[in-house]
C-alpha cells in the first residue's frame, strides 16, 4: 500500500526529531557546482554534468520518500545558452538520456514530471523525451518533479504578462480582475503550489533568474557542497535548518513579553 503525504512526513519528522509542519512542502534547488566538481578531479565538465543527473535522480526519490509534494530543480537556463558550443550538446544529450532513463523510476515513485520553460529552443530528441516522459507520469499523483529546463525568470514574468495583455486585448479578462493570483495563474508554475524552501549548492549568494515571482518569500539556504556531492545527508541537514526557521511573510517579528 502507498504511504500518503502525511504518514511520510510523519515518518520523516519522526527520524529527524521535528514536527511533520516543519518540513517544506514545495523544495527548490539550484543545482551548481558540477564543472567545480569536475575540475577538482582533473576531469572534463562533462563528467560533472553527468554526476549530476545521477545526483538529481537519487535526490528525487528520496524527497518522495520524505513527503516532499514539489521538487523543482533548475537544470538548464536561457543564459545556459552562452557556453560553449560542446558543452551545450553534451547537456542536451544527458538532459535527453535522463529523461529517457528516470522513466521507469518515476512510474515506480508514482512521480508526476512538468517542466518548467521554453521547449521550442531544445533539440528533437530531448523535447521528444521530455514530452513522451510528461504524457507517461501525467496520470501519476505522488510528488510532482518540475524540471526547470531552459528556464529563466525574467523571461516566464514577461510570457504571462504578454498571455494577460493578449486576454484584456480580447475582452477575456477584465482590469479588476488582474491581481497576483491572476498573474501567478499564467505562470509555468500555474498548478503548483509556490516554494517554501530553496536550496543553492557550491555556496554562490544568488538565485540567477530562479523562480523569481514564485520565491518572493521562499526561505533560503546556501550550503557549500557541490552538486555532485549533495546527498541524502545533505537534504537531512537542509530541512532541519528549515525547522528552525520562522516564517513571517512580511509580518512583524512577535517578541515576547
Amino acid at each position: 500500500m502507498k504511504k500518503s503525504f502525511k504518514e511520510k512526513r510523519k515518518e520523516t519528522a519522526k527520524r529527524l526529531g521535528i514536527k511533520p509542519e516543519q518540513i517544506p512542502h514545495h523544495i527548490a534547488i539550484i543545482m551548481d557546482g558540477n564543472g567545480r566538481w569536475a575540475k577538482k578531479k582533473a576531469m572534463p565538465r562533462v563528467v560533472g554534468h553527468r554526476q549530476g543527473a545521477k545526483i538529481l535522480e537519487e535526490i528525487s526519490v528520496y524527497c518522495v520518500d520524505l513527503g516532499i509534494e514539489y521538487l523543482t530543480l533548475y537544470s538548464f537556463s536561457t543564459e545556459n545558452w552562452k557556453r560553449p558550443k560542446a558543452e551545450i550538446k553534451a547537456l542536451m544529450y544527458i538532459h535527453t538520456r535522463y529523461l529517457i532513463g528516470i522513466r521507469n523510476t518515476l512510474m515506480k515513485c508514482n512521480v508526476k514530471l512538468v517542466h518548467l520553460g521554453q521547449s521550442a529552443q531544445l533539440p528533437e530528441k530531448l523535447k521528444t523525451a521530455l514530452a513522451e516522459t510528461m504524457k507517461l507520469t501525467a496520470g501519476n499523483d505522488g510528488m510532482t518533479l518540475a524540471l526547470a529546463l531552459n528556464y529563466g525568470g525574467r523571461d516566464e514574468i514577461i510570457n504571462a504578462t504578454k498571455k494577460i495583455a493578449q486576454e484584456y486585448k480580447n475582452g477575456k479578462l477584465r482590469l479588476k480582475n488582474i491581481d497576483e493570483n491572476c498573474f501567478a495563474q499564467h505562470l509555468y508554475t500555474a498548478d503548483m503550489i509556490e516554494p517554501d524552501f530553496l536550496i543553492r549548492t557550491a555556496n554562490e549568494m544568488r538565485i540567477s533568474n530562479f523562480l523569481l515571482w514564485q520565491t518572493s518569500y521562499a526561505e533560503f539556504y546556501v550550503t557549500k557542497t557541490l552538486w555532485p556531492d549533495f546527498n541524502k545527508t545533505s537534504v537531512d541537514k537542509a530541512i532541519l535548518v528549515y525547522a528552525k526557521r520562522t516564517r513571517h511573510f512580511g509580518t512583524v517579528r512577535k517578541t515576547k513579553k
